[in-house]
């Protein structure tokens, strides 16, 4: 526009004006009797140029130059001394002083176009300011839509840490009140300890009479001595245990006063914004506040502020899953205490039984072992015959690719080419020496596993003459001193 502009200046300067390539206008171009067309030189057809009988008017390369004022007017050099052919002295002091036709024309037409121009200008002018105004007023409705939608956002999102917090804190409370309950169990089951020390230590005593390989700290034993060991450290265990509850109860209750504190905080907020989104432009609530939008957003952005309460959640989520776990390990360690006494006393009662089954069991499994180790050694036999058998299977095959090699060898001058043919006749081979030498190595493997095997037929012969020694003492000797024990109703904490 600037560029157009300043052309026009110009063309008005120098009183030539070459008219832009503009598409014709319709509210111009019809309200004259004449159409004016724009040709890409700048002319302009349609125009019949004014003629007299000196010639075209507005033929001017042989006038002087005179320039033009601002309006397309000669400057002020008037024609003077110049004479059509055939004037006299008489007429010239009638023409001196005076402008062409073809300037008259060009004055004309410069007002025209200048007219046509600005008219242009102010037309596009308005529409641009209508489009303008239609614009702004769209996207102020759109931004205030936006505003009042992320407005119900906010407060979808107030509304869900809200409900969270309250789900929490409902839930830290029951939890509090479940945590409770279980201290008062270990009380009770601190009481109960003391019965079951004597009968383990009579069971460990008897075993000792076991003789040879089988003298040995099987699950019997293990479970006698755990039952020892459990004893003596479930009266520590539960006191432990009722000191962590306490330090449990006094963090689920900090937990919960922080949640309460954010719930409100959340209360308030969405009050503030379920307000701010009924505002709408016809409110009667509203009004102008100056350098409001100067004032910072406030302590928190988004991710900060769901950051806070997340965090506040996972705490008390936290709190509440060691609370959980904490009850959990109390049942367990009362369960288990429970168990581990009561059935330390069933599994050493009955794992007595249980174990001369067990030895039983286990000398049945080491001979239908035994069988299957020495169906295992004469399978691996079979094994290695069909191994070393393979690696002579492949001699045809290398036979043949190194005999295709060696005859590919005498090809002609350039038909001796490294082909694909020529490249994978030397994959082949390589293929086969890796196969022979995977098969060698498997066969080495089989030879290896075979000697394994016969070793472990031996041992196993070795084992099952042991475990018919141990089964006497188990089964005659242990078996009757587990008769007396505490309920395990009283061992987990209840009366």
């Amino acid at each position: 526009m600037a560029a157009m502009t300043s052309e026009r200046t110009r063309q008005r300067d120098t009183g030539r004006v070459t008219l832009p390539q503009y598409p014709t206008v319709p509210s111009y171009t019809q309200s004259h009797s004449y159409h004016r067309d724009t040709m890409n030189d700048g002319t302009i057809t349609g125009y019949e140029p004014f003629k007299t009988h000196y010639g075209d008017m507005t033929d001017t390369s042989g006038l002087p130059d005179y320039g033009a004022t601002g309006d397309g007017c000669p400057s002020g050099k008037l024609l003077s001394g110049t004479f059509a052919p055939g004037q006299s002295g008489l007429t010239a002091e009638f023409t001196a002083g005076k402008y062409t036709p073809a300037e008259w024309h060009q004055n004309n037409y410069n007002k025209y176009y200048q007219s046509f121009s600005d008219r242009d200008h102010a037309d596009q002018l308005r529409h641009q300011s209508k489009s303008l105004i239609n614009a702004t007023e769209a996207q102020t409705q759109r931004t205030q839509a936006d505003v009042t939608k992320k407005i119900g956002q906010r407060m979808h999102d107030i509304n869900y840490w809200k409900t969270e917090l309250n789900r929490e804190i409902e839930d830290m409370v029951s939890e509090t009140d479940l945590l409770l309950a279980e201290k008062k169990r270990l009380e009770s089951a601190l009481d109960c300890t003391e019965v079951p020390l004597e009968i383990a230590t009579d069971c460990l005593k008897n075993r000792e009479r076991r003789q040879g390989i089988d003298l040995v700290q099987d699950n019997v034993e293990i479970e006698l001595l755990r039952e020892v060991e459990l004893i003596k450290k479930v009266q520590d265990l539960l006191k432990r245990t009722i000191f962590e509850s306490d330090k449990q109860i006094q963090c689920n209750r900090r937990a919960k006063h922080q949640l309460s504190k954010d719930w409100s905080d959340k209360f308030e907020a969405l009050n503030i914004d379920n307000k701010c989104g009924r505002l709408t432009n016809n409110s009667t609530d509203i009004q102008l506040k100056e350098c409001v939008d100067k004032i910072s957003g406030g302590n928190s952005v988004p991710e900060s502020w769901a950051q806070f309460t997340h965090d506040n959640i996972v705490l008390a989520e936290n709190e509440r899953m060691a609370s959980m776990q904490l009850r959990g390990l109390i049942n367990d360690i009362l369960t288990d205490t429970a168990n581990d006494m009561r059935e330390q006393a069933s599994t050493v009662e009955v794992a007595l039984a249980k174990r001369v089954e067990q030895v039983h069991d286990a000398k049945t499994k080491l001979t239908n072992h035994l069988k299957k180790v020495c169906k295992e050694i004469a399978d691996m036999e079979k094994n290695i015959k069909d191994l070393k058998q393979a690696i002579r299977d492949k001699e045809p095959p290398m036979a043949v690719s190194q005999t295709r090699l060696e005859a590919r060898t005498h090809r002609p001058r350039v038909e001796l080419c490294d082909d694909p043919v020529q490249k994978r006749l030397l994959e082949e081979v390589q293929e086969i020496n890796e196969s022979v030498a995977s098969l060698q190595e498997k066969l080495r493997q089989a030879e290896l596993s075979r000697d394994d095997l016969m070793n472990n037929r031996m041992s196993l012969e070795k084992e099952i003459a042991i475990k018919s020694n141990s089964l006497f003492i188990d089964r005659e000797k242990c078996l009757k001193l587990r008769t007396r024990f505490p309920t395990i109703t009283r061992l987990c904490g209840y009366q």
